[in-house]
């Protein structure tokens, strides 16, 4: 059976997928490399960041403030050598950007504007108005095709990693247009697959979110990284979960509660609006409790005014969230104020992954949001993430290249006996299984709702507990699921089952890993265990697949320049 092959194989088509595709070809000019997204490139996540990218270019910041401000957000649980490499790499990747064509913003001397994020101690983010993600995902998309070395399978849904012999062969991927199962092999394979923030019900990512790269190294025998490190958003519409970007509070948004006052005065004195996103979620969630909260048709929220920031100014840098104001609730925000609530936005946790995004798997490397290089810790900080797409893609795409240069080349007859097992896998357990009584809707929805009530913005043992007995019985039930669509053709119905299957796989290391952590640190708000623990858990959580639940191992945190200290703002 004849196979495409490639040296290196990017599985993901947004900035990070892209990234790497690039830097793989600038590594190696003849290397072949294969890029297999499950939507067209321009459609992946990327496209809906809005607020900016972070990047040590102004002189009155440095590579020291942005490293430590940075490790303050992670809450002390970030590699600090891998930090202080990004924060070396991201001003020469944005520069980058510009060099392809990227629309920045400009200060009236033309230089790229930059405003203020949450948790960082000077103006570091870089942004073309509040639609950034969109226009950096152009950029390196319109890049990629002039390279006639990367070859890129869109639509195509990877079900399986390939491994023989203890090393990573490629991918198999069910070709969505033609119903046909592949097998693609590769010297090399890059995870950039994204987030998984569709196992909440409230979230800010898409309906391709759904964990499929974290699920696919797992299954592979890669360990999962700090899963319990899941990140909310302060700012989300009520309802649609869209996000109203931190750039609103950047430009000098306030948030007020139902008794008109500016409550993050109580939590984050000295940077209020400013402060990092998981003291804020937490902030409102508090005022929430305690009756200070406006109450909506879709629960309690609070208030994001900008009104007196003038028409011209939210015109000028806030047009796209004038526009989901008009649309999406039915006011001008130029007159109004914005409702918002906390909202699931960002997995810190994900692939385990060295500074050069390699996995423990050789040939298996990770980049972007699907990976864990030990960048973000407990918090992400706002603006890092794009920053960290391009810093890691490219990382990943060079040292992918490297390997594949001298990896031997895949043989393939175990590739040939895998591909049909995995194909008859599929057909067995979806397509021709018979007499189910589940609807997949139906469990993704309870899985949605549990998510959110045992594994939100705060936790405790008698929820988590609950919600691993929940995931358990969903499991179950997930076996009995009826797949109605019986067609080959674009079988959505397939792919939801798949994508489920994936979202109760990574579900269930959130839960162990959150359940396991005796501690809040970070996005992790134990309330058995409001305090943070040094001494037991300055550790990352890997988590490992067996038959049963999660293995949990722990690795010390790597630690240089910046000693432990107390997370106040």
């Amino acid at each position: 059976m004849e196979f495409e092959s490639y040296d290196v194989l990017v599985v993901g088509g947004g900035l990070a997928g892209l990234r790497a595709a690039i830097a793989a070809v600038e590594a190696n000019p003849r290397v072949k490399v294969g890029l297999v997204s499950k939507v067209y490139p321009m459609r992946s996540h990327t496209v809906s960041a809005e607020g900016g990218a972070a990047a040590a270019l102004r002189p009155e910041d440095s590579y020291e403030n942005h490293a430590f401000d940075t490790i303050k957000g992670s809450d002390y649980l970030a590699d600090q050598d891998v930090v202080e490499a990004f924060v070396r790499e991201a001003p020469v990747e944005l520069i980058q950007m510009e060099h392809w064509g990227c629309p920045w913003t400009r200060d009236p001397d033309g230089k790229i504007s930059a405003r203020p994020f949450g948790g960082m101690t000077t103006w570091r983010t870089c942004f073309a108005a509040d639609k950034t993600g969109f226009h950096m995902l152009h950029t390196v998309f319109q890049t990629s095709l002039k390279y006639d070395q990367i070859h890129r399978h869109d639509e195509a849904f990877v079900t399986k990693l390939l491994i023989e012999d203890s090393r990573c062969v490629g991918v198999i991927a069910l070709d969505q247009r033609s119903g046909r199962f592949d097998a693609i092999t590769a010297k090399s394979v890059i995870l950039a697959t994204g987030g998984l923030g569709r196992v909440y019900a409230f979230t800010t990512n898409g309906n391709i979110c759904t964990g499929d790269g974290m699920a696919l190294a797992y299954r592979s025998g890669v360990g999962l990284k700090d899963m319990e490190m899941v990140q909310f958003h302060p700012t989300g519409l009520p309802f649609t979960g869209i996000l109203i970007t931190e750039a609103v509070r950047g430009e000098g948004g306030y948030l007020t509660n139902s008794e008109g006052e500016r409550f993050l005065k109580r939590y984050v004195p000295n940077k209020m609006e400013l402060g990092p996103r998981d003291i804020i979620s937490r902030a409102m969630v508090t005022e929430f409790e305690e009756g200070r909260g406006f109450e909506g048709p879709h629960g309690k929220y609070m208030h994001l005014d900008v009104r007196h920031l003038g028409e011209e100014a939210i015109d000028r840098k806030l047009p796209f969230m004038r526009e989901l104001g008009r649309e999406f609730v039915g006011i001008d925000i130029v007159h109004e104020p914005i409702p918002v609530r906390p909202v699931q936005h960002y997995m810190m946790g994900g692939v385990d992954a060295d500074i050069s995004s390699a996995t423990p798997i050789p040939g298996l490397y990770a980049a972007g949001e699907c990976a864990n290089v030990g960048l973000n810790g407990g918090n992400r900080l706002g603006s890092n993430s794009l920053s960290e797409c391009l810093v890691f893609g490219a990382a990943a795409g060079r040292a992918a290249a490297h390997y594949a240069s001298s990896a031997k080349p895949v043989t393939t007859n175990p590739v040939d006996a895998m591909l049909w097992d995995e194909a008859r896998r599929v057909e067995t357990a979806y397509l021709e299984k018979t007499g189910g009584d589940e609807r997949i809707g139906t469990i993704r929805e309870e899985m949605q709702r549990d998510m959110d009530s045992g594994a939100g913005v705060f936790r405790t043992k008698e929820g988590l507990e609950k919600l691993t007995d929940q995931l358990g019985g969903l499991r179950e039930r997930f076996e009995r699921i009826k797949i109605e669509d019986s067609s080959r053709t674009f079988n959505t119905d397939l792919t939801a089952a798949l994508e489920l299957d994936f979202m109760l796989e990574v579900s269930q290391t959130i839960v162990a890993s959150a359940l396991a952590r005796e501690e809040s640190r970070g996005a992790h708000a134990r309330r058995d265990f409001p305090e943070r623990n040094d001494e037991k858990f300055l550790k990352h959580t890997i988590a490992y697949k067996t038959d049963t639940r999660p293995r949990l191992e722990y690795r010390d945190v790597r630690i240089t320049n910046f000693k432990p200290q107390a997370r106040t703002y």
